[in-house]
């Protein structure tokens, strides 16, 4: 059965040192989630383009911790991002075999929406148990 956890998140961004001779940047960064997903994140963020002339991909890997809904545990969350035009397209996905606890047999896809600054998740996803 498919359930829907939605709430939203804090990011703190930290530039790191940048991969490739400087034509990849990496960044490293914390979520704290609120409302379906209690708990926080820590990830990494590859990217590449030319974000100023809206022209740019990257891509992440962050695992959270905590519950969602009432399932304790962990799971992982792919990220892709690409800007074309200044348009922006968002794809984040569960990673397969990355939950634990109760949360073992996660998979889903999350959707994000930023307005006013404010991040709002809305995760669908099944528990295989």
């Amino acid at each position: 059965m498919t359930s829907h956890a939605r709430g939203t998140f804090e990011v703190d961004l930290r530039p790191a040192d940048p991969e490739l001779s400087g034509r990849v940047g990496r960044f490293e960064f914390d979520k704290t989630f609120i409302g379906g997903i209690e708990g926080t994140s820590t990830g990494l963020m590859l990217s590449a383009g030319d974000p100023s002339s809206g022209e740019a991909g990257y891509v992440a890997l962050e695992v959270v911790t905590g519950q969602v809904d009432e399932a304790v545990g962990s799971f992982a969350l792919q990220q892709f991002g690409r800007m074309i035009d200044g348009t922006q397209k968002l794809l984040y996905e569960i990673v397969p075999g990355s939950g634990t606890g109760e949360l073992k047999g996660i998979s889903g896809t999350l959707e994000l929406e930023i307005v006013d600054g404010l991040h709002r998740y809305d995760l669908e996803y099944v528990l295989h148990h």
